[in-house]
């Protein structure tokens, strides 16, 4: 194996387990962090002036990005491994009123980024990411809040907290490019 090969499995092995966390943390903020924790009710934290949104918020729009590198990295098998995985994870972290609204929510809308990131990626990785992140973030805020709560009050909130996350970890994205780019490094 190259020294490229190693250098591109263990980030992948680093972006998966960066990926896994998302899902324990967004549950954990939900319940425990925000500007405000309204009882029976998830935490809360401003997204827009006068958009407040679920605090998980943050760490499910970096999952979309983490999962695009995952499979940039180890593949698209590994990340669908991921996707199924972290739908179980959902639902196991998940507050009990809330595993089937999460773990459903999780699965379907990873699933669509996978599907909308796979085509794009190796032509526009910088549009891949972020349109698929967008789909899949889109996805995830219409189900969760309808299975969870059978109410879209929070959908505009979750779509601008997820996408804050997502143009955030673009420039990212674009270093590593120009880095594999530099280093001769390919796609999984």
């Amino acid at each position: 194996m190259s020294e490229n090969e190693r250098r591109r499995r263990r980030e992948g092995i680093l972006f998966l387990v960066g990926f896994g966390l998302c899902i324990p943390a967004a549950n954990w903020l939900i319940g425990n962090a925000g500007t405000v924790c309204p009882p029976n009710s998830p935490c809360l934290i401003p997204v827009a002036p006068g958009i407040m949104a679920p605090s998980g918020v943050v760490t499910i729009g970096l999952a979309f990005v983490l999962r695009d590198l995952v499979q940039r990295r180890i593949g698209v098998r590994w990340a669908a491994v991921a996707v199924v995985a972290g739908a179980g994870l959902s639902a196991f972290f998940a507050p009990p009123a809330l595993v089937v609204a999460s773990g459903t929510a999780y699965l379907f809308s990873e699933t669509a980024d996978l599907a909308v990131y796979t085509p794009l990626q190796r032509r526009r990785l910088l549009l891949a990411v972020f349109a698929s992140s967008i789909v899949g973030l889109v996805v995830d805020s219409i189900l969760f809040l309808y299975l969870a709560f059978g109410s879209l009050d929070f959908l505009v909130g979750q779509v601008i907290g997820k996408a804050w996350m997502v143009v955030l970890a673009l420039p990212f994205v674009v270093l590593l490019r120009r880095r594999d780019e530099r280093l001769g490094l390919t796609p999984a």
